[in-house]
């Protein structure tokens, strides 16, 4: 085999085909079109095939980068997905809303100082992901049964990800979902624009395929706690990986108004609840014309551009930092500039102004400059005295951030942090023998893939807690106190347990 080099490969990355921005602004259809097979194979003659890829160790849950668009240089295109999949269980879902460029892409030998853009490793994932959904592929997994049983709490990435390493131990696994249909934040909190519903909806009967049960409109926390799901439902080990929903807003006069809302509630009743499709779905937003975002993250991206799709005469968003420091993925960021979106950079909301009938009619905010560097290592705004400006707005979204919910906090005796987040140790365990926790609801808001690490994480660990080997066969461990958790809970004590019951 030729060795490639820089000067060989491709310069230029693959066409990637998008809607129009003029037409994509009203309609809900997704923005990114995917490759061709034409144009995947072309991104695939640009991969180095490096003999230490950083990409790997780029990538939260380490996908063999190389070793997948080999064999799609091979057209082993079933092969790739399956090589692909020994990783991910989200293969479609990831290859559209990760952000590649800090991960995998970001660390791309192609990308990293030559001038040239990494490849589009993301793009490649997606391609594979949509072309096992068309075939209708799905990887035969062995599982022999064991008599374990494992509720998961929550049914975002972090909770599929270890609900599928566990059934594929043998594990009899229930994912609990609050919502009345599956997929957590994939489900409500991404448009449809970005994450197809259908995709999500393939995903999740990849799951179902493995016997993984899935229990909608179940709040844990009001129907039954924790604590009685190991002790009077008979759960050998709880995984909870229930995000962290509850928004943030600024305590600032008029954030009581008729017409503020957060972009979680926003995206929901919009994404989960067919806002868009309102008269037929019963659930009206009564958006107004000039809408006003604060925040510029990715929620707020979305947020901004559903409102445009809704028919909204008007978006503006307002950060209190320069573009420089927005945060949401550059694409996104350029995918809003292009559909309209009214950027104020280094302004911020100082009070929200009502009218007679205590609905918003404006905004005011007050210019800000960039100081020394905080804590994050972004320079801190700081306001320019005198600098106040008010603008007409008649819907005021907040996506600035958001909490854990308080439920399990409040109904459990699980540890918590100072900030609300579930306490882990190390290995994800949590004060409660025989619960973990991941996701955002431990390290507060991340991406997907992160989330879906940590589910794997755990997985894992509870695989170790209830003493199954990887080749799905309990075990007694070779000597006590493996694997000890912080808390001091002897596991291994507990496996000897668990094999005596067995």
């Amino acid at each position: 085999m030729v060795r490639k080099t820089i000067r060989s490969i491709p310069q230029e990355r693959a066409f990637m085909p998008v809607q129009e921005p003029e037409e994509r602004a009203r309609n809900f259809d997704e923005v990114a079109l995917g490759f061709d097979l034409e144009n995947a194979m072309l991104e695939c003659e640009r991969c180095l095939m490096c003999p230490q890829p950083a990409c790997i160790e780029g990538c939260p849950v380490n996908i063999d980068v190389p070793g997948f668009i080999a064999k799609m240089l091979d057209k082993d295109y079933r092969g790739a997905y399956d090589h692909l999949t020994n990783s991910t269980l989200l293969p479609a879902v990831c290859g559209r809303v990760c952000p590649q460029e800090d991960q995998c892409e970001g660390v791309c030998a192609v990308g990293s100082g030559t001038g040239l853009e990494p490849v589009a490793i993301g793009r490649l994932e997606r391609f594979l992901g949509d072309m096992a959904i068309r075939e209708g592929w799905t990887k035969e997994t062995h599982i022999e049964p064991n008599r374990f049983r494992v509720a998961i709490v929550g049914s975002g990435p972090a909770g599929m990800a270890c609900a599928a390493d566990l059934a594929k131990a043998g594990c009899k696994v229930t994912i609990y979902e609050a919502f009345h249909v599956p997929g957590g934040v994939l489900r409500y909190g991404i448009p449809e624009f970005r994450l197809p519903n259908d995709v999500v909806d393939a995903e999740i009967s990849n799951l179902k395929a493995l016997g993984v049960d899935i229990q909608c409109n179940t709040l844990v926390g009001r129907l039954f706690t924790i604590e009685q799901m190991l002790d009077e439902m008979g759960y050998d080990a709880v995984f909870l990986g229930v995000g962290a929903g509850t928004p943030h807003f600024m305590d600032i006069p008029g954030e009581n108004l008729n017409g503020v809302l957060s972009a979680n509630e926003l995206l929901t009743r919009c994404n989960l609840m067919h806002a868009d499709n309102f008269p037929n779905f019963d659930t009206p937003l009564g958006l107004g014309k000039r809408i006003a975002v604060i925040g510029s993250g990715n929620t707020a991206m979305d947020a901004m551009r559903v409102s445009l799709r809704l028919g909204a005469e008007e978006v503006n968003c307002i950060y209190r930092r320069s573009e420089v420091e927005c945060p949401a993925r550059k694409e996104e960021l350029h995918h809003a500039q292009e559909e309209g979106i009214n950027f104020h950079w280094l302004t911020n909301p100082v009070e929200i102004l009502g009218d007679e009938k205590s609905n918003v009619r404006g905004i005011r905010c007050i210019r800000m400059e960039l100081g020394e560097a905080d804590s994050s290592g972004r320079r801190r705004p700081q306001p320019i005295e005198g600098s106040e400006f008010d603008f007409e707005a008649d819907t005021v979204v907040y996506a600035i951030g958001t909490s854990p919910n308080p439920i399990l906090g409040q109904t459990s005796s699980i540890g918590l942090n100072k900030w609300g987040y579930i306490d882990t140790n190390e290995n994800l365990a949590t004060s409660l023998a025989g619960v973990y926790a991941g996701g955002d609801i431990v390290t507060g808001a991340a991406t997907v893939i992160k989330a879906m690490g940590a589910g794997r994480k755990a997985a894992d660990s509870i695989r170790k807690y209830l003493g199954i080997r990887d080749s799905d066969v309990v075990y007694e461990p070779e000597k006590p106190g493996f694997e000890n958790s912080l808390f001091g809970i002897d596991l291994a004590e507990h496996c000897f347990t668990r094999i005596r019951q067995i």
